[in-house]
C-alpha cells in the first residue's frame, strides 16, 4: 500500500517502520507542521517523501493520523472530505469517544477506523521511533461497526502486521478504562515530580539519591504537555472519576499513617499486592 503518516513522530514513526519492514508500505509519505520532524523521518528513512495534506491524503491507500488527540479531532473530518469510497482512514489517539464523536454523521464515516496502540513512552519524535515497540501489545479498535468492511480488513491487517493482538470496544467503555490504567498514571507522576521538586531543592540530591523505583514512577513526567493536556482535556470526567478515587484511597495511607494504625496501614499494602496476580 501507499500510506500517508500525518505527524511523522514516535507513534506514526514507528508504525512507519514497522510497517515498512513488514512489506505492507511500498511508499510512505509524510504530513507534519513540523519541518525538523519531516527532516529527520526523511534522513532516518521512516518515510519516502514529504507531502502536503490533500497530495499525501488523495494519492494514498491508507492515512493513519498520528497527532495529538484533539488536532486530529479537528482534522479528521477536512481528510474525510478528501478520500474516496476505497481508501481507509485511522488514528492512533489515546481518546476515543471524541473523535469518533467529530465524525459520526460525516457521510464518509465508515471509511473511517478507530484505533489506539496500547503503546508510548516519555519520548517524542521520529528520532525515538522503534520497529518493535508495538510486540505483544494490545490495539484496540472501537466501534467497528461503524466502519466498512474492508476499510476494517485493511486496518486489522495493520495491527497484525505490528505484532498487536486486536480488542474490539466501544470507545467510551474504552476511555473508561484508559483512563483507569493509563492516564492517571501520567497525572500521579507529574504530580509526585513537582511534589519531589518543590520539596527537594537541591537538584543534585535528587539525581545522586534517587532509586530506581522513584526514577520509574516519574519516568511519566517526562512526557510533554502538548500530547497529555489534549488528552486529559478530551477524557476529562472519566480523568476526574479515576482521579477523586486515587485522592480517596491517598487519603487513607495518610489517615493510616497520622493514626499510627499500621495494621491498616499493613491492610492497604497487602490489598494492593493482588496486582501482582494481574500483572507479572
Amino acid at each position: 500500500m501507499k500510506i500517508s503518516i500525518i505527524g511523522a513522530g514516535l507513534i506514526g514513526g514507528s508504525m512507519a517502520l514497522k510497517l515498512r519492514e513488514k512489506g505492507i508500505a511500498r511508499f510512505i509519505y509524510g504530513i507534519d507542521h513540523n519541518q525538523q520532524h519531516i527532516n529527520d523521518a526523511l534522513e532516518l528513512k521512516i518515510i519516502d517523501a514529504e507531502a502536503d495534506l490533500e497530495q499525501g491524503v488523495r494519492n494514498s491507500d491508507l492515512i493513519i493520523i498520528a497527532i495529538p488527540v484533539d488536532a486530529a479531532r479537528k482534522l479528521l473530518p477536512d481528510v474525510l472530505d478528501l478520500v474516496s469510497d476505497h481508501q481507509t482512514v485511522m488514528d492512533a489517539g489515546s481518546t476515543k469517544a471524541g473523535i469518533v464523536n467529530a465524525v459520526k454523521d460525516h457521510p464518509k464515516r465508515s471509511r473511517f477506523v478507530a484505533f489506539h496502540p496500547m503503546w508510548g513512552t516519555e519520548n517524542n519524535g521520529p528520532k525515538s521511533a522503534i520497529a518493535e515497540s508495538f510486540s505483544g501489545k494490545a490495539g484496540v479498535i472501537c466501534n467497528k461497526e461503524e466502519s466498512a468492511d474492508d476499510a476494517l480488513n485493511t486496518v486489522e491487517k495493520v495491527v497484525n502486521a505490528l505484532d498487536m493482538h486486536i480488542i474490539y470496544m466501544n470507545a467510551e467503555d474504552h476511555d473508561i478504562h484508559t483512563a483507569y490504567i493509563s492516564h492517571i498514571s501520567h497525572i500521579t507522576s507529574y504530580a509526585l515530580a513537582n511534589t519531589v521538586l518543590e520539596k527537594e531543592r537541591e537538584e543534585e540530591t535528587i539525581f545522586q539519591l534517587a532509586s530506581s523505583g522513584f526514577s520509574s514512577t516519574v519516568r511519566l513526567a517526562k512526557s510533554h504537555p502538548e500530547m497529555w493536556v489534549p488528552i486529559f482535556k478530551q477524557n476529562k470526567e472519566n480523568v476526574l472519576d479515576v482521579l477523586n478515587e486515587h485522592i480517596t484511597q491517598l487519603r487513607k495511607f495518610k489517615a493510616a499513617l497520622e493514626k499510627e494504625n499500621y495494621e491498616y496501614l499493613e491492610e492497604l499494602i497487602t490489598n494492593a499486592n493482588r496486582i501482582r496476580g494481574i500483572l507479572r
